[in-house]
């Protein structure tokens, strides 16, 4: 269980977006940890992951982990690009556990709509894809998640993630990789 003062560390100032903090009382009160989309779960993240690509503060203090992306330990995180301070708009990245690194959303509501889509992302170093197999189970509180997420932000379900990856990559992928070629090598 995660709480909400050891979540909101992740965040600058102590504060987390009213999107997350609101999606972990829903996390925390129903479904649990990946109860509603595969591998996803809200927590307290020190970066470590973000450590292995580079210890310089100037990376780390733009990069704010918030949530598992993957059973096998891919991190999601807000990119602080400079251009806003308001977590809720700053893009939403992905970091694989076993590389790569992509731009996901375009901001917290879109990445929430995301969500719904229900399977875990695949992530490698040339891209992150979310494939829906036909046999695909959703998990067994992703109906309420839909639920939520209509009732507290009026967003409803998406049926293709692959469209709100291309948004989202359209508008700041080049500008993410130029940014994080300055700390990381290929």
């Amino acid at each position: 269980m995660t709480t909400k003062a050891e979540f909101a560390k992740n965040f600058p100032g102590g504060a987390a977006p009213p999107e997350l903090e609101k999606l972990l009382d829903f996390q925390e009160t129903g479904p649990g940890f990946e109860g509603y989309a595969e591998g996803f779960g809200l927590y307290y993240d020190d970066k470590g992951l973000f450590k292995t690509w580079s210890t310089e503060p100037s990376f780390l203090d733009a990069l704010i982990p918030f949530a598992q992306a993957t059973g096998g330990g891919s991190v999601y995180a807000l990119w602080s690009d400079g251009k806003t301070t308001d977590a809720s708009s700053m893009p939403v990245v992905i970091f694989g556990d076993e590389g790569g690194t992509h731009v996901v959303a375009g901001d917290l509501k879109r990445f929430l709509q995301l969500l719904t889509f229900g399977p875990e992302p695949m992530v490698d170093h040339d891209r992150v894809t979310y494939y829906k197999p036909k046999d695909f189970e959703p998990r067994e509180g992703l109906a309420a998640y839909v639920a939520w997420l209509q009732k507290e932000w009026d967003l409803g379900p998406i049926n293709d993630a692959k469209a709100v990856v291309k948004a989202a990559q359209d508008k700041h992928q080049a500008a993410y990789v130029a940014w994080f070629k300055q700390f990381a090598a290929d």
